[in-house]
């Protein structure tokens, strides 16, 4: 097995080695959110503590991917309780919107980026009052002291990394903005470059105002006022109301947790697909044994391959937000039905496109899957505080850059591009449609996994869109059944499925398999596949931690 880890790892841009540590640890998706989040838990805050900084550093540091104006899922692990709790920021849509948000009016559906730019596309943002709420119930640090780290970075300015500016760079939509555009480019419209100094007042005084006053600060008043002038006033305007702001709740769900071999893993429920998904695919699986393929074989590809095809399947059509739409979790996860669904698969063969399962019929029949495109333009970070605590929270504005609008310092999202542009196909409702007060269907997979002795073991997640589930679901199985330390396995070399196409990742080892998958009939497609998974490990009174060579992450700890 050591030959192969070396292997494995060469070739990543630069070979890592799982961080080590005794006392705490984050993983995140930039050095300056690591190091803040290290700070807190230095100062005696715990994991949420830690988590509330961490996502206010990434704001700033990191606006292509999250920040305030969007929206989160949280899992809090309580050492001493053992209790888990989901924390569900996702966005909520407008009271005023129709299912019609996406069509034009001759009724074919938006082009994406037509959906995406501008006001129509913002729904009301969650991150604060879920980090709020979270703190309320398990934090330890004054909740002002948590901004300080961010405060002052953004006072005294930070470096704009490789990713953020080639991002700049690359994108068509954020010049068009005006305060995105001023913020992000030289007047020459050149991008801010690689190294450049940033200052972002105005984002250090929203943050104070925060601090100062609560999530109420940003969710009523002058801030709320501005964020909904924006809204209305853009090129594409959008619906949001000051009411809508006001009104919105984060909300505290029960996590939902399945059995992989010893090991009991534990994800987000819906609005979000992920944990379902993972769970699914991982059910799947137990009817297998993986452990016995090698990583980089055609055959663990396929059998991984096969399983995701038929949880993807039922992903489209099952799932949605629960407040608007029987979601059936319990049928979907029980494992005599996962057991049927592994007999679908063919070792030798692939099965093509799968069909959803059999589940709650008469509702299904009013039912036809959807189509979202939610792009991977998403953050995670695992965090685990000297008292055992964990939190595993990923976070997004959706595609980079989000609505690409602008305010006071910081973006806001178009999570409502999340939903499926069409309500209906084929005359049957499509269960993730529009509809007021409703949370769009995510893929973010934050997920704990416990082993035999019941003790927590893993934490870990990733951004990368509707392709998270699959790094997530990999990376577990890289951890639980090749014994994988944390930094190996969020660096395996990347394949997806999602019901359609089976996804190489480019210039990796994978791409020797091409041939021989398609003669078991899968349809190959080789991408660039940039994961952003962040894992710690939990080992008696050590911890390792990895970060995803792909991103500009690191894994730090005492």
């Amino acid at each position: 097995m050591a030959a192969f880890h070396v292997a494995l790892l060469s070739w990543t841009p630069q070979a890592r080695s799982s961080a080590h540590a005794e006392t705490f640890m984050a993983s995140v998706a930039n050095p300056h959110a690591a190091r803040a989040a290290a700070q807190i838990m230095r100062q005696g805050g715990n994991a949420v503590d830690a988590a509330v900084t961490a996502q206010l550093v990434l704001s700033l540091v990191e606006p292509q991917s999250s920040g305030i104006g969007g929206g989160a899922f949280m899992l809090h692990y309580d050492a001493a309780s053992g209790d888990i709790a989901a924390y569900d920021g996702r966005e909520t849509t407008p009271r005023v919107v129709t299912e019609e948000l996406f069509l034009r009016e001759d009724g074919s559906p938006m082009k994406f980026f037509e959906a995406v730019v501008g006001g129509r596309s913002v729904g009301a943002p969650g991150v604060m009052r879920m980090l709020e709420l979270a703190h309320q119930q398990h934090g330890h640090l004054p909740w002002a002291t948590l901004f300080h780290p961010a405060i002052e970075l953004a006072d005294t300015g930070f470096e704009i990394s490789p990713r953020l500016h080639m991002l700049i760079t690359r994108d068509q939509h954020l010049a068009t903005q005006e305060n995105a555009r001023r913020y992000f480019y030289h007047a020459d419209g050149s991008a801010r470059r690689i190294g450049e100094v940033r200052r972002n007042p105005e984002y250090a005084s929203v943050l104070r105002a925060i601090a100062a006053g609560g999530a109420d600060a940003f969710y009523r008043g002058p801030l709320a006022r501005d964020i909904v002038r924006t809204v209305r006033s853009a090129a594409n305007p959008g619906f949001l109301s000051e009411e809508d702001l006001a009104d919105y709740r984060a909300v505290r769900r029960e996590a939902i947790c399945g059995a992989y071999r010893a090991f009991r893993v534990c994800g987000m429920p819906p609005p979000t697909s992920g944990g379902v998904t993972m769970l699914q695919i991982l059910g799947i699986l137990d009817n297998h044994d993986v452990g016995t393929l090698a990583p980089d074989s055609a055959a663990a590809v396929h059998l991984i391959s096969e399983a995701s095809r038929l949880a993807y399947a039922d992903r489209a059509l099952y799932l949605a937000d629960p407040d608007f739409v029987h979601v059936p979790v319990k049928a979907l996860l029980d494992r005599n039905y996962l057991r049927a669904r592994a007999l679908l698969i063919d070792l030798r063969r692939s099965m093509g496109k799968a069909n959803p399962g059999r589940i709650n019929v008469r509702e299904g029949r009013l039912r036809s899957p959807g189509r979202s495109l939610d792009l991977p333009s998403t953050t995670h970070f695992s965090i685990v505080d000297a008292d055992g605590n964990a939190v595993s929270m990923t976070s997004s504005v959706e595609n980079a850059f989000g609505s690409r609008l602008m305010v006071r310092g910081f973006m806001l999202n178009n999570q409502l591009t999340d939903f499926s542009f069409r309500p209906t196909v084929d005359g049957r409702d499509v269960a993730n449609k529009v509809e007021p007060g409703k949370r769009p269907r995510s893929s973010m997979s934050p997920a704990l996994v416990f082993g035999p002795d019941g003790n927590l073991r893993f934490v870990l997640g990733s951004p990368g869109g509707s392709r998270i589930i699959a790094y997530v679901t990999k990376t577990i199985i890289g951890l639980v059944d090749w014994q994988l330390n944390p930094q190996e396995a969020v660096s395996l070399p990347h394949h997806v499925n999602r019901n359609g196409t089976t996804d190489l990742e480019a210039e990796t080892s994978l791409i020797d398999l091409k041939n021989e998958l398609e003669k078991m009939g899968h349809n190959i497609k080789l991408r660039g596949l940039v994961s952003g998974l962040h894992a710690v490990e939990v080992t008696g009174q050590r911890l390792k931690g990895g970060a995803d060579p792909r991103r500009e992450g690191i894994a730090i700890g005492d």
